[in-house]
């Protein structure tokens, strides 16, 4: 079902803020170049230290990618001096990035080094206790990557842990960890969601996101 424009079409959307929510998510993903475009050809104040903050995160997350945890682990901890020692999980998980590519680089001695003097001490702690399982069990497999801890392997798990520092980063710094773009998606699905429930009786549901954002 889709939703009819008459019910929100005449609702004024101030073009500011559709700009703020733009620039939110360019900044967010450091888009710097993107970004300098988008304040020149609107007008709009480039919000304090932006640029800086975008390179430097940048620089992190693509280290991250680019398969240098440790040395992104490093810089974090210039930026951040104290994040790792709020946020344990992030921590444990960037070092062992570093490991699962020891591992996967079939550099077992070294791999097996790093988890005895780097990610054991993590075990003393229960809620690390089946994650450093499935490290260690990527030892097992010649093929890491058709094991079943496969996920620890994936473009997809690096993606996502390069992800998390980025918004444990932006936390630290004390922005939004999330876009204002992702809060507002987010948002819309939450209320979608009631309204469909509320109207579940009649099986058709009065909301659809797909229906907004297809082009």
């Amino acid at each position: 079902m889709e939703s009819d424009p008459r019910k929100y079409e005449h609702i004024v959307v101030k073009e500011t803020d559709t700009h703020n929510i733009v620039l939110s998510y360019l900044v967010h993903n450091c888009f710097k170049e993107t970004v300098e475009s988008f304040i020149a050809s609107t007008g709009m104040e480039q919000p304090a230290s932006c640029i800086e903050d975008m390179d430097r995160r940048k620089g992190i997350i693509n280290l991250v990618l680019d398969g240098y945890s440790l040395k992104a682990i490093e810089l974090t901890e210039q930026l951040a001096p104290d994040l790792f020692q709020i946020n344990k999980d992030l921590h444990f998980d960037l070092l062992g990035l570093h490991y699962v590519k020891l591992v996967c680089h079939r550099k077992t001695d070294e791999a097996v080094e790093f988890a005895q003097k780097v990610l054991t001490p993590f075990g003393m702690m229960e809620s690390f206790l089946e994650k450093l399982e499935d490290f260690m069990a990527l030892l097992a497999y010649e093929e890491p990557e058709k094991s079943p801890m496969f996920h620890l392997v994936s473009v997809d798990y690096l993606q996502q842990i390069a992800d998390n520092l980025n918004q444990a980063i932006l936390a630290h710094a004390s922005l939004p960890s999330r876009s204002s773009l992702e809060r507002l998606i987010q948002q819309t699905v939450v209320v979608g969601q009631f309204l469909n429930h509320e109207q579940s009786k009649d099986g058709h549901p009065l909301v659809s996101l797909k229906d907004f954002i297809k082009i």
